[in-house]
C-alpha cells in the first residue's frame, strides 16, 4: 500500500512514529514542569494527578523508542518534544499566573508618586528609608497575586523609570491586602483549593 507513492510501512516508520513521539513528549514534559512548578506553590495533590499521566505518557513514548532503536528519526523526535515541551510548559505557566510573588524597589528617588500609586491599586505595600551605597533610598515591598505582576512593573517603570526592583516566588500567604481581581477559570479554582487546603 502506498500513499503520495511511500510505502505505507516507510510512512508510519519514519514520518507517523516520530511525529508521535514528539506530541508525547510535548505532553510529558509539559506536564513535568507543571507539576515542578505545582510542588514549589504547595498544590500537594494536583501535582501527584499530574505525575501520573506524565509518566503514562512518557511510557507510551520510550515504548516507540525501543521498538524502534534502529530509527534515527525517533532519536530527533524525542530530543524535539522534549526542547518544545519545556517551552509549552513555561508558556502555560505564565498564563496561568498561579501564586503571589513578591516585589522589592530600591530607588534614590522621590518615590511618594509610586507609593501613592500602589495604594490607589489597593496593592499592599511596606516602604522604608534605608542607605545604599550611594546615599539614602527608598526601599518598598509589595506581594502581590502574579497575575499583577505586569501591572506593577508598569507603575515602577512609569514613576521611577531607573529603579532597581527585583521578584521573587512566594510559598504562601496569610494575611494581607489584594486588590479584588476576576482570576481566569483555571487559575481561580487552583486558588480555591489551596485556599481550603489551608482551613483543613
Amino acid at each position: 500500500m502506498e500513499i503520495i507513492g511511500i510505502p505505507f510501512t516507510d510512512l508510519y516508520t519514519w514520518v507517523l512514529i516520530p511525529i508521535f513521539i514528539v506530541i508525547a513528549r510535548m505532553f510529558d514534559v509539559s506536564m513535568g514542569t507543571l507539576r515542578i512548578i505545582f510542588v514549589a506553590r504547595g498544590y500537594r495533590f494536583l501535582a501527584p494527578a499530574l505525575g501520573f499521566f506524565e509518566v503514562i505518557i512518557w511510557l507510551l513514548a520510550i515504548g516507540e523508542i525501543m521498538k524502534n532503536l534502529n530509527n534515527p528519526a525517533c532519536y530527533i523526535a524525542y530530543g524535539l518534544g522534549f526542547a518544545l515541551g519545556n517551552y509549552l510548559g513555561i508558556i502555560i505557566e505564565d498564563h496561568l499566573s498561579i501564586g503571589q510573588v513578591i516585589v522589592r524597589v530600591i530607588t534614590n528617588r522621590d518615590a511618594s508618586q509610586l507609593v501613592d500609586a500602589l495604594k490607589q491599586k489597593n496593592f499592599g505595600i511596606t516602604s522604608i528609608n534605608a542607605e545604599g551605597v550611594t546615599g539614602d533610598v527608598k526601599l518598598i515591598f509589595c506581594v502581590i497575586n502574579r497575575s499583577r505582576l505586569t501591572e506593577v512593573i508598569e507603575l515602577i517603570k512609569h514613576f521611577n523609570p531607573n529603579a532597581f526592583y527585583s521578584i521573587e516566588d512566594v510559598r504562601s500567604v496569610k494575611e494581607g491586602i489584594f486588590p479584588l481581581e476576576k482570576p481566569g477559570f483555571l487559575s481561580s479554582r487552583l486558588n480555591a483549593m489551596k485556599i481550603r487546603r489551608k482551613q483543613k
